[in-house]
């Protein structure tokens, strides 16, 4: 018999159910869905083209289960609410869930909560609401748009390059994106220039001196360009000769604001910046301090609002938690008098709040000892984000100071940190830092003489553009408007995968497969790689979301010219053979070169001669430093969780592992190894592993390169 008092709330995650129905308790039965519970076949196209784009919907393969047990408890329920995650995604399994069981999604069976507290949960089930089918309709024009692509283009790619490879419609921009940098790297003709610089010793504060770099600006009365090792020569000539005094000197106040809270972009890329992780790692991570992480005073609690998100806007609640914490934690001068707003990017989707703590009272230290290492780095990093976000801006005191002789002006330019405002939590870093170094400002008038002594002239060249890394291609894919905060991940880690872009200390260069693969789309599919036209599909499919503009409409208008794309290209793509990448390794079974290939677990080496000779090798990395146990030579390695360690040749007659990089260099204090530490900007060190001595020095300046 139905207990009719029971509520079935169907979420998404088992983690995020087991929190949820912990904070509901007696009445409630939380069930999790684990994402979709229906989706298009696999075997087949499953949109019906003919049939204005049908869409044919099946239960997923090995979901039976899980449906049967859903379907079970809500026979039983009094009342279903659909819990699933606030986005189109989730909008549309709470659609499908809907039609499953049998409930009217015009009914009020769809709650939406940003944060998994108990707060947020229970005025959710206050606030349901029918099921929003502008949402569902984009994401089924998302989902028919992908299929159509992938479906049609990807066995082209098959039977004319090579079996396995895939086609999308945001991975095949993402990947020209990647190849295009590379033509423009190879197509960079580098220009010489040269900068004459010299050093002088300038009076401070209290009789101190600061040694202060002059730069060369103008040679009688014309800005210096020097273009030659030649001129260079002859203006540090005249800059050593010439006697030089203060002609004009300002001092100016800087003031730097604060970051926004995060987005999903702005963290992926500061989390890749500060903490080395992946998008992919990162996105792992995040999602399970959203679901909920077991805390030892409190019980199961999750730490940040939802994460996908491209809004930079937080709840009155928030603000005012922080601001009432910043004077109690920094002091008043921390404050300012206004809460700080921020305006988010222009096609930005405002359904949620930036990423955030859900109690600013819960700090990283409070918590850390209930989290993993990776979970207690990223919450850090989103709460002195969020927290430094309402503080007072950092202040700078400036100079500039020009000094002239003889025809010679240089330059000099200064700033010191006068105020820390939020810089004392927290500071944003950049993919290309060229900061200044916060310094003592020299006390010098106008009409000083100043001495500059060691005069130097360097040769530079200007740089092509660097390539992406994980960072920059999502800061680029948002800025083009290319997908949306759930993809930016996927979507690199697929193009990975498939060998189109392959990572090289941290930074994306495109393999000849993604060359040639991108060539092709260029040449049969150019609407498809073409930033311009994936950014306004984007922008077709915020307007179904909101409303504006039918989903048919979206597939109609797409389907008829990418249709006659397809028959050109089948009658005319030539079938195209790429060369294995070949190795210096030697077949131990039939003697050839062996080359690489590229599997589900990354990079291997096989035989040239498969399928006569089907001998594989894994690829070992060394890293030039001794076993500290054995002195055996010791290999990089990546453990099951995608983390890389260092373990010993001889493993398992020697057990050695390291998370840290050993080094060749032992500890000159107490004789143990010592591993290679980095920090922000690239700066590196050596310390030593002796937990009793930990004594450190600075690495070489290869290292930091």
């Amino acid at each position: 018999m139905a207990n009719t008092n029971t509520k079935l709330i169907i979420v998404e995650s088992p983690a995020k159910a087991r929190t949820v129905e912990r904070f509901l308790g007696k009445g409630y039965k939380v069930e999790a869905s684990q994402g979709h519970i229906r989706d298009l076949p696999k075997s087949q196209l499953g949109v019906d083209v003919a049939d204005d784009f049908a869409m044919k919907y099946i239960t997923i393969r090995g979901r039976g289960e899980i449906l049967a047990k859903i379907r079970k408890e809500a026979k039983a329920a009094s009342k279903v609410y659909l819990a699933t995650d606030p986005d189109r995604e989730g909008e549309a399994i709470s659609w499908h869930l809907a039609e499953i069981l049998g409930i009217d999604p015009k009914s009020s069976c769809r709650i939406e909560f940003h944060e998994v507290t108990s707060k947020a949960v229970k005025n959710a089930i206050k606030g349901a609401r029918a099921v929003d089918m502008d949402r569902v309709d984009a994401q089924q024009a998302r989902r028919a748009l992908d299929r159509l692509v992938g479906y049609e283009i990807s066995p082209l790619l098959w039977a004319k390059v090579r079996k396995g490879l895939s086609a999308g419609r945001v991975q095949s921009v993402a990947t020209a994106m990647v190849v295009r940098r590379e033509q423009e790297i190879d197509a960079f003709i580098p220009e010489e220039f040269w900068d004459v610089h010299g050093l002088a010793q300038l009076p401070t504060q209290k009789g101190k001196k600061l040694t202060a770099q002059i730069s060369l600006s103008a040679l009688d009365a014309k800005k210096c360009e020097l273009t030659s090792e030649a001129e260079a020569k002859s203006a540090a000539k005249r800059m050593e000769k010439a006697k030089l005094s203060v002609t004009t000197l300002k001092n100016g106040e800087k003031r730097k604001n604060p970051a926004p809270p995060f987005t999903t972009s702005s963290l992926q890329q500061e989390a890749s910046r500060k903490l080395n992780f992946t998008t992919l790692r990162t996105m792992q991570v995040v999602q399970s301090l959203y679901e909920g992480v077991d805390l030892k005073k409190e019980g199961t609690q999750g730490l940040v609002t939802y994460i996908r998100t491209d809004s930079v806007r937080v709840s009155e609640e928030s603000v005012a938690a922080a601001r009432k914490l910043i004077p109690e934690r920094f002091g008043a001068d921390y404050l300012p008098e206004k809460p700080n707003a921020y305006k988010g990017r222009q096609n930005a989707q405002d359904a949620h709040e930036a990423i955030r703590p859900t109690d600013v009272n819960r700090t990283p230290e409070s918590v850390k000892e209930s989290l993993t290492r990776e979970q207690y780095m990223l919450y850090r990093l989103i709460y002195n984000r969020f927290i430094s976000s309402q503080m007072t801006p950092a202040l700078y005191q400036t100079i500039t100071m020009e000094l002239s002789g003889d025809g010679v002006t240089a330059r000099y330019y200064g700033e010191h940190k006068a105020f820390q405002g939020f810089t004392v939590i927290y500071e944003e870093d950049s993919d290309d830092e060229t900061g200044v170094k916060d310094t003592q400002l020299p006390q010098l008038a106008v009409g000083d003489k100043v001495e500059v002594s060691d005069i130097e002239s360097i040769q530079h060249f200007t740089q092509p553009p660097a390539r992406y890394t994980e960072a920059s291609l999502v800061r680029a894919l948002e800025e083009k408007g290319i997908g949306r905060p759930s993809t930016y991940a996927p979507t690199i880690t697929t193009i990975l995968a498939r060998g189109y872009v392959a990572r090289e200390k941290k930074r994306l260069f495109p393999t000849e497969l993604g060359k040639t693969t991108t060539a092709l789309m260029e040449q049969y599919f150019s609407r498809i790689v073409d930033t311009d036209f994936t950014a306004e599909m984007e922008s077709d499919l915020d307007k179904v979301a909101d409303g504006s503009m039918d989903w048919k409409d979206v597939l109609r208008t797409f389907y008829p010219p990418f249709e006659k794309c397809l028959r050109v290209a089948e009658e005319q793509m030539e079938k195209i053979e790429i060369k294995d990448e070949e190795s210096d390794v030697v077949c131990e079974q039939c003697g050839a070169k062996m080359v690489y290939k590229r599997g589900r677990f990354g990079k291997f080496l096989a035989c040239p001669n498969f399928p006569e000779c089907r001998n594989t090798k894994p690829i070992l990395k060394y890293i030039d430093a001794p076993c500290p146990k054995c002195g055996a030579r010791l290999l990089e390695k990546t453990s099951h969780k995608n983390r890389r360690f260092y373990g010993c040749e001889k493993y398992p007659e020697c057990d050695f592992v390291s998370w840290e990089m050993p080094v060749a260099q032992k500890c000159e204090k107490c004789g143990s190894y010592m591993v290679l530490k980095r920090q922000h900007g690239g700066k590196a060190s050596y310390l030593c592993a002796n937990e009793t001595c930990r004594h450190r020095v600075d690495a070489p300046q290869e290292e930091e390169e």
